[in-house]
Parts: structure tokens; sequence; C-alpha cells
């Protein structure tokens, strides 16, 4: 049950409470009512977060890619397990936000390089036994088929 205190101080103590409100008001048409700068900064942080998930999980995938290509004698199920799921929630989510994919492709290399180290701590290898540029195209990366030898 939605209550009649001020959107903004709602915003403060009772986020889930708000967002009732919030739709309640959408909904009614009651936008004179609407808390709209909590709802704008919501709703660019949505758009933050999709983003944050799509760099995060590319970044897991490439990663595990390089595991798998270059530590071959530690690969395990874990690590395709990994791959697949990875794959998977990237499928998803661009599916959810096609609008995604030319960030993918604009920051690929970026984020190769972020895998990269992090391949590099996980499997004590030298930076150096990993190609300057990603040995995989996104295509490849996002290919359920895929695993490189």
């Amino acid at each position: 049950m939605v209550t009649q205190i001020n959107s903004s101080t709602l915003y403060d103590t009772d986020f889930n409470l708000w967002i009732e409100a919030t739709v309640k008001q959408l909904k009614s048409g009651d936008f004179n009512e609407i808390d709209l700068d909590n709802l704008i900064e919501e709703i660019e942080a949505m758009g933050r977060s999709e983003k944050r998930e799509l760099k995060s999980r590319l970044a897991i995938l490439i990663m595990h890619l390089l595991k798998w290509k270059y530590q071959g004698i530690k690969r395990s199920n874990s690590w395709l397990n990994t791959i697949r799921e990875q794959r998977l929630q990237l499928s998803l989510l661009l599916q959810d936000s096609p609008s995604l994919k030319p960030l993918l492709e604009q920051e690929f290399e970026q984020w190769y390089n972020y895998a990269k180290k992090e391949a590099a701590k996980e499997t004590k290898l030298s930076l150096n036994t990993f190609p300057e540029s990603c040995p995989f195209t996104i295509e490849m990366v996002l290919d359920s088929d895929f695993l490189p030898e």
C-alpha cells in the first residue's frame, strides 16, 4: 500500500515504497506528484548498470578464453561452465538491450586489456604470454561453439 508521503523523502527512507508510489503515479497520469529528480537519477543508473554488466561479463569471458588457450593443462569443467554462463548472460543482455552492441565493439580492446591482466594474475603467467591485441574476434568470443585451442 502506497502512503501519502513526500516522494523525495520516501526515496530516502523506503526505496521500494518510493518505486511503488512512482509506478502508481505514472500509471494514473499523476505527473505533477512524481519525484522527477530521483526518477531521472534511477533511470540513468539503470543504463550505467547495464554497461557495467556488459563490461564485467565480457571481461570474465575473455579471461576464461585466455586461460583455456594459454593454460590448457589446467582446463576444467568449471572454466567451461563459466564460459557458457557468460555467453548466455551476454546474449540475454544484448537481446534486451541491442543498443549496447556498438559499445561492445568500441571498447572491446580496452576490455581485452583488462581481461588479459586478470588472466595473468590468476594463471601466474607473464603478461607477455598474452598477445598485445585480442587473439579472438567479438564474433568468436560470443560464439557458443568456439573454444580456442
